[in-house]
């Protein structure tokens, strides 16, 4: 089953790290996608741009809205993920456990399924 691993993280963390933290702590996300390639069950995997550069899209009424980030009211910003197929959600656990990312941000892990499933 595929699942994916979500980082939540703060919006403000990456500006508390210098470039080489950020950059340190970025190789060792890296190397955790290289360890879970080499396993066999990484899908894709990737980084996700600051809310500064983002933008939500909204249609009301058939005309679409469009707000630019950063979001005044997030607190924590989906920074990347990685998707993974696993045998079963303990699998996917696991794996959210091995993560580095678990260390300053949250990792969620969520099966992939129709939207219509509750």
């Amino acid at each position: 089953m595929s699942y994916m691993l979500l980082i939540h993280e703060p919006v403000s963390q990456r500006a508390t790290r210098s470039e080489a933290e950020g950059r340190a702590l970025y190789e060792r996300m890296l190397r955790f996608g290289d360890a879970l390639r080499e396993e066999g069950v990484l899908l894709d995997a990737q980084s996700l741009a600051p809310l500064g550069q983002a933008a939500r899209v909204r249609v009301d009424s058939g005309k679409a809205r469009v707000v630019d980030g950063p979001f005044a009211e997030a607190k924590e910003m989906i920074g990347g993920f990685f998707h993974v197929n696993v045998a079963t959600r303990e699998e996917a656990l696991a794996l959210a456990a091995r993560c580095p990312a678990a260390e300053w941000a949250t990792v969620e892990v969520r099966g992939l399924a129709p939207c219509y499933e509750r």
